[in-house]
């Protein structure tokens, strides 16, 4: 019998994938503002930007609403709202800005962000999160509402280096957004969704765990418990791609992050990727990269 809070295997396969992804796809999250509105009239208008943004309530509540809304949205304390394609919005102390609120006049408080997903529409995360998603702080799990919180603690500390300690907490409650929206949604897609079948995040966390091996799609298959046929056409559905195109994406993205440890050489790298042969890791990884694996870790080799 399972224990009580023992996590099922199918949640392991999800966090194991969602850990290797969100820390091997760099994504930069900043916060740019500490903003305080105080009254019952106020909005400000965000423009569409280029990068991501997020808006995290520290105190009061406040509504949302844009383009990318069915309607106003609203927002209390710790709750969070991400935009990842910095869609237009408003926000306002009412859902109609235009409409003076007969309320007490109270203060709200918030911290804002951009998000930078490193090769924009590229990136899987980018790809696979929608528009805007909110994670209220009500039904969150502890560490999130914890990491809110020490987040806004620390906004109002005056002390020295308190901005870069605010992008590391920044970074990581992105990171629990992103966890909690794939655990709670109900139509997740690309692949957050394939992080959610079971067949196919068994698939997945074993390809991320061992990308270097002789993978087939057969052997994918196989760990998946499914037909080569019906997996292949599973997998291209939902994550957008073939299986094997994932992989040589994935295997890119891994060798980069090794060719950045300088203790690893260009040939040990392509052996752990699984290539017999240097020459050939180097055409595959130029083919997908564009430039060569020397150039990855800065010592001026094309590849």
């Amino acid at each position: 019998m399972q224990q009580p809070n023992t996590p099922s295997p199918a949640t392991e396969s999800i966090d194991s994938v969602l850990e290797t992804v969100l820390g091997a796809y760099r994504i930069r999250v900043e916060i740019t503002a500490n903003v305080r509105y105080c009254g019952s009239e106020w909005f400000e208008q965000e423009p569409a930007t280029p990068h991501g943004q997020f808006h995290l309530v520290t105190e009061g509540g406040c509504w949302i609403s844009g383009e990318t809304l069915q309607q106003p949205l609203h927002l209390e304390k710790g709750d969070l709202i991400v935009f990842p394609g910095g869609h237009r919005h408003l926000l306002s102390a009412g859902p109609d800005p235009h409409v003076p609120q007969v309320v007490e006049e109270t203060t709200t408080c918030m911290l804002c962000g951009d998000l930078d997903f490193f090769g924009g529409t590229g990136n899987p995360i980018f790809t696979a999160l929608p528009a805007y998603f909110v994670i209220r702080s009500a039904e969150s799990g502890e560490q999130f509402r914890q990491l809110a919180e020490l987040l806004a603690s620390n906004s109002r500390d005056s002390r020295w280096g308190r901005q870069v300690v605010q992008n590391k907490l920044a970074d990581s409650l992105f990171t629990m957004a992103v966890c909690e929206y794939v655990r709670r949604t109900e139509q997740p897609r690309g692949l957050l969704a394939a992080l959610v079948d079971a067949r196919l995040s068994k698939a997945l966390a074993a390809v991320h765990a061992r990308p270097g091996e002789d993978w087939t799609i057969q052997g994918m298959a196989h760990v998946a418990g499914m037909s080569r046929t019906t997996f292949a056409e599973l997998f291209s559905q939902v994550v957008g791609v073939p299986p094997i195109q994932y992989l040589a994406q994935w295997r890119a993205i891994e060798a980069k992050r090794l060719l950045r440890n300088r203790r690893f050489s260009v040939a040990a790298v392509a052996e752990m990727m699984g290539y017999r042969s240097e020459a050939a890791f180097r055409r595959f990884f130029k083919r997908l990269e564009g430039v060569g694996p020397g150039r990855v870790r800065g010592d001026g080799d094309d590849g």
